[in-house]
């Protein structure tokens, strides 16, 4: 393997502070991901500013399609652009921004407000939240040598879920009550007279959010090392980042496992995501979870994340990203069949049918313990499929084009983003029937897996087999 070595030299000295702002960086901005994509905004979206539940999930897939469409266009600009100015600070910052002020006005979708006002905030805070990324993953070949990118990256990704699960606890224990009760889950008023039949616990989640992300980016700015000054103008860097941008793609004819990877990532990446977005809105649907059981569930998922990426980040090391991305791709592939294969009174697709007896108190009935077993298997899987298809490209290009590659990784992941969500949406209201839009997810999952299988690790290794290959028999 020789991605950097030939270029120790361009990597500054960092110390364990300035990794450690990096890696902030992470448990920063997942909050965002936990609480308002998955399950407690989200879920808010499809249950409560609409009457059809159907419909609100439709209305949520499109949402996050839009998103996905603005960010598959200009994360690759973005990235070449990033090269080619050289510091990644002022770009997070920029957008760090429009983030957290889109986050703030979330307060203000209450039942009853039309759904386009959180439609349009959610897209803006979706497209600054992944374009942020962009720019901080990139900034990882210049910190971590090659030997411990896994590792950094996966406990990270660890670091992140555990923010996420902090601000989900604090939600579902002080700020999210029981509609029968009006007691939270640490059996006390809701902090700040929360109403939740106006929807405030849902809604005082975009603020909340907004805050932790300001707190926690700041260490980021203050000891990691960023690139050099800029050499260039914003205008000269976009035009030369377009044209970089150009040749990065003509490059990919040359550098085939790179290509297979991204198009393997393209389209995994968009099961993981919709699976991510829409679980939680799926159960609130299915079995009528509200702010508390949908936080507590968060919670328990969160708790079994750590645990997968904090292993991973071992496992990494020692077996390699493939190898880590692969076990995750199969258990998220038989989770999301357990998922839409469960409803009242029957799993499996009635293969399996279960009690439908409520016990009472949360997660009373056979088919919602089900579900939850099912979301442990998400829980294992999906922080490190994300963590070590990371490390996987970071071990396969060099430090002075992880600006465009890592802009082409964001577009990965996003370019056919809108490809999931609208699939979703789209079957469902054909069919009526979200347990039979969500099957599609199974399909990005394993196309993508099978695609990954024939990739080369790193992905730049073995350039002229894969070229061979991909010339004979194509994917």
């Amino acid at each position: 393997m020789q991605i950097s070595a030939d270029r120790t030299d361009e990597r500054p000295r960092v110390s364990r502070a300035g990794i450690a702002g990096w890696m902030l960086f992470d448990w920063a901005a997942q909050p965002f991901f936990t609480v308002i994509t998955t399950f407690i905004f989200g879920p808010y979206f499809v249950s409560r500013l609409t009457e059809d539940h159907a419909v609100g999930q439709a209305m949520w897939g499109y949402t996050l399609t839009v998103s996905g469409i603005i960010i598959a266009i200009l994360s690759p600009v973005l990235g070449s652009i990033a090269d080619a100015t050289g510091p990644r600070k002022p770009w997070i910052g920029f957008f760090a921004v429009i983030k957290i002020i889109s986050l703030a006005m979330l307060w203000f979708a209450a039942p009853g407000s039309p759904i386009i006002y959180a439609a349009f905030f959610i897209v803006l805070a979706t497209v600054a939240a992944e374009f942020s990324i962009v720019f901080n993953d990139s900034m990882m070949t210049r910190l971590v040598d090659e030997k411990d990118v896994g590792r950094i990256s996966n406990v990270a990704w660890g670091l992140g879920y555990l923010g996420g699960m902090i601000v989900l606890i604090a939600v579902v224990a002080l700020l999210a009550a029981n509609p029968e009760t009006g007691k939270t889950a640490a059996g006390i008023d809701p902090l700040f007279g929360l109403d939740p039949a106006k929807g405030e616990d849902a809604r005082i989640t975009g603020p909340i959010s907004a805050l932790w992300y300001f707190i926690f980016i700041i260490p980021m700015f203050l000891f990691t090392p960023d690139a050099t000054k800029a050499t260039m103008s914003l205008r000269k860097a976009t035009v030369t980042g377009l044209r970089e941008l150009k040749g990065t793609l003509g490059e990919l004819k040359e550098r085939l496992g790179i290509l297979r990877f991204l198009i393997a990532r393209m389209i995994f990446q968009d099961g993981v995501n919709g699976l991510l977005a829409l679980g939680g809105t799926f159960a609130a649907a299915m079995f009528g979870w509200r702010t508390l059981e949908l936080g507590i569930y968060g919670i328990i998922l969160n708790v079994v994340a750590i645990g997968g990426c904090l292993y991973a980040s071992r496992l990494d090391t020692r077996l390699g990203s493939k190898v880590i991305v692969t076990a995750s791709l199969v258990c998220l592939t038989l989770a999301t069949i357990g998922i839409v294969s469960t409803g009242p009174g029957f799993t499996l697709f009635g293969l399996m049918p279960l009690s439908t007896d409520d016990s009472g108190g949360l997660f009373g009935t056979a088919a919602e313990k089900a579900y939850i077993l099912y979301g442990l298997l998400v829980g294992i899987a999906f922080g490190p499929v994300q963590a070590s298809s990371r490390s996987y490209l970071a071990r396969s290009v060099s430090l002075d084009e992880a600006g465009r590659y890592f802009g082409l990784y964001a577009l990965s992941g996003r370019a056919t983003s809108f490809l999931a969500p609208a699939s979703v949406a789209t079957i469902t209201l054909a069919t009526g029937s979200a347990r039979i839009g969500m099957m599609a997810l199974i399909a990005f999952l394993v196309v993508g897996l099978l695609i990954l299988l024939r990739t080369p690790y790193p992905a730049d290794d073995g350039r002229k087999k894969a070229a061979a290959s991909w010339g004979r028999d194509g994917f």
